[in-house]
């Protein structure tokens, strides 16, 4: 009978901690900037559909065969990227999109270069696993 209630209490001492745990860790997350236009929301299905980060990184995150797409809108321009996507490279597919598709890119592209800096030296880790820009 005392064995059973030694697995009760150390059960029901784990549930509340890794509970509390969890409270503690998404209790503070990031503050979301709110909902974003209907074509930056289909720029973002475009970029999941044609698996854009198996090659590509947006905040670091991604794959490593393309470069970072951060801020790549600042940096090159509307027309640079277009350019890219229509044409192509050795190691990147022309994308044959139509003129929506490719405007909604453009416009998640720019969602993404206004929300923040992809350079990780800016970022500061914290000890519960998120990061926070300097």
């Amino acid at each position: 009978m005392r064995f059973d209630t030694t697995i009760t209490g150390v059960f029901a001492t784990l549930l509340i901690a890794f509970l509390g745990y969890s409270f503690y860790l998404y209790a503070d997350l990031p503050q979301q900037n709110g909902p974003v236009s209907p074509q930056v929301a289909q720029g973002k299905l475009l970029w999941q559909q044609h698996n854009c980060s198996a090659c590509h990184q947006v905040y670091g995150l991604g794959g490593y065969l393309g470069p970072d797409l951060t801020n790549v809108y600042s940096r090159r321009g509307s027309d640079f990227i277009r350019g890219f996507l229509q044409a192509g490279v050795n190691t990147m597919p022309a994308f044959h999109l139509s003129e929506q598709d490719m405007e909604a890119l453009l416009a998640y592209l720019k969602n993404i270069d206004q929300s923040g800096n992809a350079d990780p030296r800016q970022f500061i880790p914290q000890t519960y696993g998120h990061i926070v820009q300097r």
